[in-house]
């Protein structure tokens, strides 16, 4: 079974200052309201192969993943993944020069193993839930990128 939703969002800044902050992992829990910390595994920078632990508050508890990066075209696009059980997650980044701005699509995706009968219903419904969960984190982080973007603008 997947799942996936694309959000869009218009920054009032260059690209090159949005793909700094969204690569940016060391600042990102004072930019993103929902983190609450990062833990750098490996890696320095930004690059395919950079690990990290995420803490995020959810429904009024902290709960941490960890994170790789699996793709980066610099400034324009880059896909960071992550695990939980048997379930997969993509998150990707595509930006764009639009309007004197930068167009930021993140499209996030999770794949878990169909499954049959009662737990086939059950799954469902933990992704209607999560679905609606992840859009709002979603449009919280791109609210976030977009305040610091527009700062010094």
């Amino acid at each position: 079974m997947e799942s996936s939703m694309d959000i869009t969002r218009h920054i009032n800044a260059p690209v090159g200052r949005v793909w700094r902050i969204i690569t940016d992992l060391d600042n990102a829990a004072d930019v993103l309201d929902g983190i609450t910390r990062i833990e750098r595994l490996s890696g320095d920078g930004y690059e395919v192969g950079t690990r990290w632990r995420e803490t995020r508050k959810m429904l009024g508890r902290e709960a941490s993943e960890e994170m790789w990066v699996t793709e980066v075209e610099a400034p324009h696009r880059t896909v960071v993944a992550a695990g939980h059980g048997s379930v997969s997650y993509e998150t990707e980044f595509q930006l764009a020069d639009s309007d004197g701005g930068t167009a930021v699509t993140m499209r996030f995706s999770a794949r878990m193993p169909e499954r049959r009968g009662l737990r086939k219903l059950a799954d469902k419904a933990m992704v209607r839930l999560g679905t609606s969960l992840t859009r709002k984190a979603m449009e919280k982080d791109l609210y976030c990128i977009a305040r610091e973007a527009e700062k010094t603008t």
